[in-house]
């Protein structure tokens, strides 16, 4: 059995990365989501063990001590991390795997498992993200600033990905993300078992 991609999602807040992955696994077979761990509250309609699983502090960093996670960060004063033992047995069940995680996270991904795929978000312009994040309505004036803040940082780690996906039309923006997965699955890399066992039934 060929192994799946581990496909790394980024972007600042309000990016729109959420959205991107979320219609990647309703249009594309064979790609599941890693739900992180996080420390803050739920919001709106999110749902525990679907969205994300939220725990305590306590609980966070006993599974940190305890080397749980394949990479965590903190995040906008709380913390997130994804689970190793979960994400390795769908990958070598042949399944792509979704992070929807920070740069700080990829960047921990990437060291350990070189082979993942990266993908960076961009939103079309400062004024438009910060429109995106007013228009949620979920955030106090100090957590926008302290959001386009941050998201003033990540931009400019967009260098460090493979792909770099900008989020002016959403459906051009999904379509984008769809064509990476697919893409991937037919590298060289990724098809090299397949391709000895055809050739060998070439013989000599």
């Amino acid at each position: 059995m060929t192994k799946g991609n581990l496909i790394i999602v980024s972007a600042p807040s309000g990016a729109g990365k959420s959205s991107l992955v979320h219609h990647a696994l309703n249009r594309v077979a064979g790609v599941c989501y890693s739900v992180s761990y996080t420390t803050r509250p739920g919001r709106g309609a999110e749902v525990n063990g679907v969205d994300y699983h939220f725990v305590s502090n306590v609980e966070f960093l006993r599974m940190r001590d305890s080397g749980e996670f394949l990479e965590y960060a903190e995040v906008h004063g709380f913390f997130y991390g994804t689970h190793r033992a979960a994400t390795e047995k769908l990958i070598n069940e042949g399944v792509d795997v979704l992070l929807d995680i920070d740069v700080q996270g990829a960047a921990q991904i990437k060291k350990q498992m070189p082979e993942a795929v990266t993908v960076f978000i961009l939103p079309p312009s400062r004024d438009i993200l910060e429109a995106r994040l007013r228009a949620r309505q979920l955030n106090s004036e100090a957590e926008v600033a302290r959001r386009l803040y941050n998201a003033t940082q990540e931009v400019r780690r967009c260098h460090e990905f493979q792909y770099v996906i900008v989020n002016d039309e959403l459906a051009r923006a999904c379509a984008a993300l769809e064509a990476i997965i697919l893409a991937e699955r037919y590298s060289q890399n990724r098809q090299s078992v397949v391709a000895e066992n055809i050739i060998s039934t070439f013989g000599g």
